[in-house]
């Protein structure tokens, strides 16, 4: 139960079910674990997971901040897929926070760095269709 993978799931399932707080504390030892590991990669990750319980506990801005610092460590180290992976999070938390400019900018580096990844066609639908949703709100406000 202690496995990161195991730990990530964890985190996965209490925010779906919205137990958030627990979602927090499972995901700290989450990341500690990776740091713990020294394997950068895995800490981004974790990292992004965390920024996700932020988001769901309604704290944008940290979310958002959060996002950016492993966007920018993903970008360094060329990891494309976590880089997408951060910016469609940050997208959403834009997106949430009615930044529907930096919601479509991230969305739309999600698309060109899953398709540069070698994304599967799920994980690039989902980045199309939030485009399209972005798009669509900015039309709509004039």
């Amino acid at each position: 139960m202690r496995s990161l993978a195991a730990l990530n799931e964890k985190v996965a399932l209490l925010r779906l079910v919205g137990r958030l707080d627990e979602a927090w504390e499972i995901a700290n030892e989450a990341l500690r674990q990776s740091r713990f590991t020294g394997n950068r990669e895995q800490a981004v990750a974790s990292r992004i997971r965390r920024a996700q319980v932020l988001q769901f506990q309604g704290k944008l801005h940290e979310a958002a901040s959060e996002l950016t610092h492993c966007i920018l460590d993903s970008e360094v180290h060329e990891w494309t897929r976590l880089a997408a992976y951060a910016r469609q999070h940050r997208g959403k938390v834009y997106f949430d926070q009615g930044n529907l400019d930096g919601a479509l900018a991230d969305f739309t580096a999600a698309v060109f760095l899953r398709e540069k990844d070698g994304a599967d066609a799920d994980e690039l639908d989902s980045s199309l269709l939030a485009v399209a949703v972005v798009e669509s709100h900015i039309a709509a406000r004039g």
